[in-house]
């Protein structure tokens, strides 16, 4: 077992509501059995506590006194959900992939490999010229996703539609808005055919939402972990974001997903800004979702070697070079 922490630059830098960044600080694990050799990233995230010295050494425990992998079952039943257990997680399924001769897609029951998914494009937070600026580069992307931060952010999502009027639009404030704002803003949300507008108020300070349903779609984010946080999204939110880093690995977000449909949550499957390799795994998951939030790969400099995606038409090869593959 090899696990380290890399950091990949960040093309211009990424703001959201808690911060910018111009780097993404990711842990990379490798798993080997008989010379195959599984391979995983996570993203270890500040607002759940984590962090890549934390991260690398809950990696480290599971693995602590082992001669051989442990399962993915074993791990479920004693690591809790996050960035760690995902990066086992998922360097298991390519382990057995690598082991098997068998994709990933085919062990997890797919007749076919996964088709090419479009991803929709991020527009971080900045000045509103700025914001508009950026959305007209990326005006071609058949859905664009606005960051915001609860300052003059109407402005904002103005200038992005107007700048590329023909992108949906969804709206992400990450916990940044009030009561106040949200209730004065989504009406305007509306009438600009915003589709959805993602975890507007703080994780435990979203009971208002039950009121202001059925004018946009919700979509709950930071609110939203794994199956264990369904109570608290019923009644408030339209849509989760499914996240391997928040799920614990794709273990999880495949039963996730399964239980979100039937209760009639709408999904979306999202990442963090990350390399194709954190990415991969969740191209699984995008068919089966209403919304692809993937570009995390296209926020970078450069990506792994061996991607295979289309950053000009926002679409998601998977490729069994870098993850996944026999």
């Amino acid at each position: 077992m090899l696990v380290r922490a890399e950091s990949w630059p960040i093309r211009g830098g990424f703001r959201i509501a808690r911060g910018a960044r111009t780097k993404a600080e990711v842990v990379v694990l490798e798993v080997e059995v008989d010379g195959h050799i599984g391979r995983s990233e996570c993203v270890p995230y500040g607002r759940y506590g984590e962090s890549a010295p934390s991260v690398q050494k809950s990696i480290e425990s599971v693995f602590e006194g082992l001669t051989q992998p442990p399962t993915r079952e074993a791990i479920h039943a004693t690591v809790p959900p996050g960035a760690a257990r995902n990066a086992v997680d998922c360097a298991l399924w390519d382990l057995e992939a690598k082991l098997t001769g068998r994709a990933v897609w085919e062990l997890i029951g797919n007749s076919t490999e996964p088709p090419v998914a479009q991803t929709m494009r991020t527009v971080s937070v900045d000045s509103t010229d700025a914001m508009g600026k950026a959305a007209a580069e990326l005006a071609h992307a058949a859905t664009l996703k606005i960051k915001v931060d609860g300052g003059p952010d109407l402005e904002r999502i103005v200038a992005v539609h107007e700048a590329a009027p023909r992108s949906a639009l969804v709206v992400d404030a990450n916990e940044s808005w009030t009561e106040k704002q949200l209730a004065t803003w989504l009406p305007e949300l509306a009438a600009m055919g915003v589709a959805a507008l993602e975890q507007p108020l703080p994780a435990g300070k979203d009971e208002a939402l039950s009121a202001m349903r059925g004018v946009v779609q919700l979509c709950a984010d930071e609110t939203f972990h794994d199956r264990r946080s369904f109570s608290k999204v019923e009644g408030r939110y339209d849509i989760i974001n499914i996240k391997l880093d928040k799920t614990g690995g794709l273990t999880e977000a495949f039963a996730t997903l399964r239980e979100a449909q039937s209760r009639g949550l709408g999904t979306m499957v999202g990442c963090m800004v990350s390399t194709s390799l954190a990415v991969a795994p969740a191209l699984l998951l995008a068919p089966h979702a209403e919304y692809v939030d993937l570009d995390g790969p296209f926020l970078l400099d450069r990506d792994r070697e061996g991607a295979t995606h289309q950053e000009s038409a926002s679409l998601l090869r998977a490729s069994a070079a870098i993850w996944g593959g026999p």
